[in-house]
Formats: C-alpha cells, structure tokens, sequence
C-alpha cells in the first residue's frame, strides 16, 4: 500500500481557528516544520502538513461544514522537562508536571491554544511500554 514519505497509515488531521496562528505554535512549541500547503478559494489554510521529525499531522482551517475539533498526542522527545518549557513558553497551558511513569517515560502534559492535549513523554526505558 503506498504512503507517503514522512505519513503513516493514520495521520492525525485536525481543524483548528486561526490556522496560521496555530502553524506557527506547532512550529515554536515542538520544532514541527511545515512541509506543505494549499489554500482554499476563500484563503483559508485547506490543508497544511507538519512534520515532527518521523511523524507528519495535518491541519485545516475550521469551517461551518468542518468545525474545530481537538484531539490528544503523545509525542516522544529527547528531553521532556525542556520540551514541556518551550511548549509553555509558545503560549501552551501545563496540564500535569512532567513525572516518571510505570511504564518507562518521563511524561507531562499540555493543551495547546487549539485545545489539543499533548503527552510530551521522554522515553527511559529500553524495554516494552509496559
């Protein structure tokens, strides 16, 4: 089955208000480059794809046929205590301190100016997840 490079077989794909303004937290809260874009005729962002090193999300300016949703990620970092910083330092809202997990991450939590909850987990463990 072909994908694309950077894609999995499910890709996270939310709708926000103010797209760019969300483009850009993506950008300085978690590093996410913008790889792609189109605009709709009325010059909202249609479709903009993220990428997160291995990982891609795409987002869509909310409309009345598509309202904002949100939605939780877990995103694995290097280092979670200076990820969680940055992450309020873009304007996200702390949602739990970073702490150690029974399954092997050092883990905290955020939700983003859209509403979206995100788990930025450091991985401590070699071992399965649980």
């Amino acid at each position: 089955m072909p994908v694309p490079e950077g894609f999995a077989v499910v890709t996270p794909y939310i709708f926000v208000d103010g797209g760019e303004d969300y483009v850009r937290f993506l950008e300085a809260a978690f590093g996410a480059r913008e790889i792609g874009r189109s605009i709709a005729p009325d010059g909202r962002i249609a479709n903009c794809q993220m990428r997160f090193e291995t990982a891609t999300i795409m987002i869509s300016e909310a409309s009345e046929d598509f309202p904002a949703s949100s939605a939780a990620f877990y995103l694995y970092v290097d280092d979670a205590d200076a990820a969680m910083d940055k992450a309020l330092g873009a304007g996200a809202d702390k949602i739990m301190d970073t702490a150690d997990m029974p399954y092997g991450d050092l883990q905290g939590g955020i939700r983003d100016p859209a509403g979206n909850i995100w788990w930025i987990s450091q991985r401590l463990s070699n071992g399965p997840y649980f």
